[in-house]
């Protein structure tokens, strides 16, 4: 296992690379001043350069050959095996990228955060037009060079959900859409007015943070290995899992943001801080896709989080922390209206019920943006449009509409249809569950997490990146990625909340 040894020593070198380059994102998007974007952007460019080029060296390659001999006979389940394997996909895709367009992909993604954050608080879609128009030149570059089959946003979507097509996702985004409006319709219809005039008081910063700190501490993310920090828009980053940072959006007047914001990030937390030490500066101690990422954090912020039996355990802290605000309230009323469904502009907003039909539309606008069929310049007013066609609601301004989302500006084209499998999954893993560990309904209704959270240790954190998503998905639950469960239990949900 000589080459095998020399590989992981070789890799673990690309992957301190990378996680240096990880801190200074993170400071970038929550400390840094707003002068230090040029300064930055040239630092992260040349980062990424000198990661990218260390690992597609052809040594790598090479050694990767030999180690791959070293390990032919192990099992597909022996991590050596996985490790390789793992190790030879990523690389035989980074070898397709030139290192110049990997530098000036970080260098215009750099600048391009502080642009946006400046166009989003201006409203002005024209100040962010210019780089978005790099940026999708350049991720259309992108693509061509992994390659695709017809499709450029094939290229795209398998960096983040690995051995998926675009048309399996439109598949099963038409299944959705069709399930999801006669749900929505119903509701609409249904005439159930829910109280939720109480939220949009005044909730001392403060005593917001202070309260997630402690649901996430409740939920087991650990506090000695990770930080909670505020920024314009909630994300978790880990540099290892013994650091792993979430972070969150602060307002007076949405108690409620900052509280899921809270659950969503610790759950993409807890991943990062169970994946095993050991697959530390490895393929292996990277989650296998972002919709396995996603269908944690959806899993802890709202089929946990938004549950009726959550609530029921949770509501009276809430109303020790803020007394004044929820004098008269309930549990039950609570439990109502943080599931009060109605059109929203702001995707990070969005009931769970009209959210995945905002992951809908930003599908359809990246795929025509890589395709050619959209233009940049178009795109406030075919969001409006599409607004208006898929929740019934035009946006107020840009901030609204097109700027509210830091995604395009980090080139993350392919990354949205994520949030929406992982919504799929969240359900499908939450049942797997349920199955597996008969008491574990009870034990959420009593307030503990902890079963659950050990369950996902075993079942889903702890074999990190061995298996590809399809395959992890199968040895989970030992079928596919489905959205009839997902309607099912959405159904289920709301039918009494709604009376429909």
């Amino acid at each position: 296992m000589e080459h095998y040894q020399q590989l992981k020593e070789r890799l673990a070198e690309v992957a301190d690379i990378e996680a240096t380059a990880a801190v200074l994102v993170w400071d970038m998007r929550t400390y840094m001043p707003p002068g230090g974007a040029e300064g930055r952007a040239e630092q992260l460019a040349t980062l990424e350069k000198i990661a990218h080029q260390k690992f597609t060296a052809p040594e790598i390659g090479e050694l990767i050959e030999e180690a791959g001999l070293e390990t032919a006979s192990l099992p597909e389940e022996a991590e050596e095996a996985a490790l390789v394997r793992m190790a030879r996909r990523e690389y035989d895709q980074q070898t397709k990228l030139p290192s110049d367009l990997v530098e000036r992909l970080a260098r215009t993604t750099s600048l391009a955060n502080q642009t946006w954050v400046k166009a989003k608080t201006a409203a002005d879609f024209s100040l962010f037009a210019p780089v978005l128009q790099e940026i999708v030149g350049l991720q259309i570059e992108k693509a061509n060079a992994l390659g695709h089959r017809g499709c450029p946003y094939d290229a795209l979507l398998d960096l983040y959900e690995p051995e998926m097509e675009t048309s399996q996702v439109r598949a099963l985004f038409a299944q959705l859409r069709e399930g999801l409006v006669p749900i929505v319709r119903a509701i609409a219809d249904s005439g159930t007015r829910i109280e939720t005039a109480f939220l949009e008081q005044e909730y001392e910063i403060a005593k917001q943070e202070a309260f997630t700190r402690e649901l996430l501490q409740a939920i087991g993310y650990d506090f000695t290995r990770g930080r909670q920090d505020a920024t314009a828009h909630p994300f978790t980053t880990s540099f290892s899992p013994s650091d792993v940072r979430v972070t969150n959006r602060f307002l007076p007047n949405r108690p409620t943001g900052a509280i899921f914001a809270a659950l969503h990030e610790g759950g993409h937390g807890l991943y990062e801080q169970g994946l095993p030490e050991r697959f530390q500066r490895t393929p292996l101690g990277h989650v296998p896709s972002l919709g396995l990422h996603e269908s944690q954090s959806r899993l802890w912020e709202n089929v946990v989080g938004r549950s009726r039996s959550f609530w029921e355990y949770w509501f009276p802290r809430l109303a020790e922390v803020f007394p004044e605000q929820l004098a008269g309230v309930d549990a039950e009323l609570f439990y109502r209206a943080v599931n009060r469904v109605i059109p929203s502009p702001i995707r990070i907003q969005a009931d769970e019920v009209t959210y995945n039909l905002h992951i809908l539309l930003r599908f359809e606008i990246e795929v025509g943006l890589i395709d050619g069929a959209l233009k940049v310049a178009d795109l406030p007013e075919i969001w409006k449009a599409r607004m208006e066609e898929f929740l019934g609601y035009t946006p107020r301004d840009h901030a609204e509409g097109v700027l509210q989302d830091i995604h395009w500006s980090e080139g993350y084209f392919g990354y949205f249809p994520t949030y929406t499998l992982g919504s799929l999954l969240a359900v499908q893993f939450y049942q797997q569950a349920l199955q597996e560990r008969p008491g574990l309904r009870g034990e959420l209704e009593g307030g503990q997490t902890a079963g659950l959270l050990a369950w996902l240790r075993e079942r889903i954190h702890a074999e990190g990146g061995k298996y590809l998503p399809v395959e992890l998905v199968r040895r989970i639950t030992g079928g596919e990625l489905e959205a009839a469960p997902f309607l099912a239990y959405l159904k289920e949900k709301y039918s009494p909340i709604y009376g429909i």
